[in-house]
């Protein structure tokens, strides 16, 4: 549960024991935070004796591990599953040009080395899941949540839950951000608060935009990874005030940030153990409530294509399908799968409703095969024509990106 207003200004007791001492080099390399009264040699010491597990290696990853390992965090372990992709690097700047088709884990790595020697980074280059998640959070002091998915999200979220580990999550959507920490077992008095306090459980599929639909400004990772660093720098060393029961709500197009009180949800069954398997971490989760829909694979898509010829062609015993792409307009100027008729999933349901309208007439030319990037929206839009009285209307099986890697390969991706 939330709520608009404050709570009482305290700050909470560090989180590491320091180090005995700093080397000369190291009080050269650190020498502008031995000057807070906040950080202060204590606090480098403080730092130098830190292990902060990183999910992601990207948009949020990419400035929190470089700003970790500039600050002298003693041990960084970053985890991810991706490699780099050319349409990374305007925001996750950790990466160049070079490094596009490298493990992004690896990439990461080989520049922290540059940027900070002396610090131990620990390669990842792997999915978190139920199963693997437990071990590798051990003997870290706290986990910074930089991936780009829900199921992550809430798998790290109750991981953390169990193992009293404090969190530092964040989530960007083009030009707005939410931050902030949440940990099940502080120091007293503080009060114990988690992501499923705050938001219950994740949002029905196709609500909120994935990771990849929507689009970021690229400003907007290194403003909030930079905070989610500091937030980390003030966790380990017990400087200033930690987000913890607070949530900041910032939009850098107007220029707007705000602070709401985050408290513990008291009817909320706590977390006590994760589920059997590995999960689906996929960036959209299938809706549960949503029904089966026919499918086609993208290689019976093209045989079928292959076979009906051109759309409308004499003398053929199956019409050609007709494909409808229901994504958004920014993802349909990076590719698409001609020819195809474009109606954007929220608006599917409104001109299912005219029969004069484009899917009616694109019906009136074949049966339908809907598609989107993975294959989630375009299941949720397939049932919604199926409801409307569309005969025959089938979903791409895993969207354009399996149209991408298993017919056309030309397609860039996103």
């Amino acid at each position: 549960m939330s709520g608009v207003g404050g709570s009482a200004d305290r700050s909470l007791p560090p989180l590491v024991d320091p180090v005995p001492e700093l080397s000369a080099e190291e009080r050269a390399r650190y020498s502008r935070h031995l000057l807070l009264g906040a950080i202060g040699d204590e606090g480098q010491r403080r730092l130098r004796a830190a292990s902060v597990f990183v999910v992601g290696a990207g948009g949020l990853g990419a400035p929190v591990l470089m700003y970790l390992a500039a600050a002298g965090v003693g041990r960084i372990t970053v985890v991810d599953d991706d490699e780099v992709d050319l349409g990374n690097l305007h925001r996750q700047v950790i990466h160049s040009v070079a490094a596009v088709g490298r493990p992004k884990v690896d990439s990461a790595r080989d520049r922290l080395a540059e940027l900070a020697p002396g610090v131990r980074v620990d390669a990842v280059h792997a999915r978190l899941d139920a199963l693997n998640i437990g071990s590798l959070l051990e003997g870290h002091h706290l986990v910074i949540d930089g991936s780009d998915n829900f199921a992550t999200r809430y798998l790290v979220s109750d991981a953390c839950e169990i193992a009293g580990i404090p969190l530092i999550w964040g989530t960007i959507d083009r030009f707005r951000a939410q931050l902030a920490v949440f940990w099940s077992r502080p120091p007293a008095p503080a009060e114990a608060v988690t992501l499923r306090d705050l938001y219950p459980a994740p949002p029905p599929a196709g609500s909120v935009p994935s990771c990849a639909e929507a689009g970021v400004v690229g400003a907007l990772c290194g403003t909030v990874g930079s905070m989610m660093a500091m937030e980390a720098v003030k966790l380990v060393t017990g400087a200033g005030r930690s987000l913890l029961g607070r949530l900041v709500l910032m939009d850098l197009l107007e220029s707007t940030n705000r602070t709401v009180t985050v408290r513990p949800d008291p009817s909320r069954e706590p977390v006590t153990e994760l589920p059997d398997g590995a999960g689906d971490v996929s960036c959209e989760l299938p809706d549960p409530g949503l029904p089966e829909v026919p499918t086609v694979s993208a290689t019976d898509l093209a045989a079928e294509l292959a076979a009906s010829g051109p759309t409308g062609s004499p003398g053929l015993d199956a019409p050609a399908p007709v494909l409808v792409d229901v994504r958004g307009a920014g993802e349909r100027s990076i590719a698409r799968i001609d020819p195809s008729v474009w109606v954007p999933l929220d608006s599917v349901a409104e001109v299912a409703g005219d029969p004069t309208g484009v899917l009616g007439r694109a019906a009136e030319r074949g049966p339908l095969v809907v598609y989107c990037k993975s294959g989630v929206r375009s299941a949720r839009a397939a049932a919604t024509l199926a409801a409307a009285g569309f005969p025959g209307v089938r979903s791409l099986a895993g969207g354009i990106e399996a149209w991408t890697r298993d017919v056309d390969p030309s397609l860039p991706g996103y």
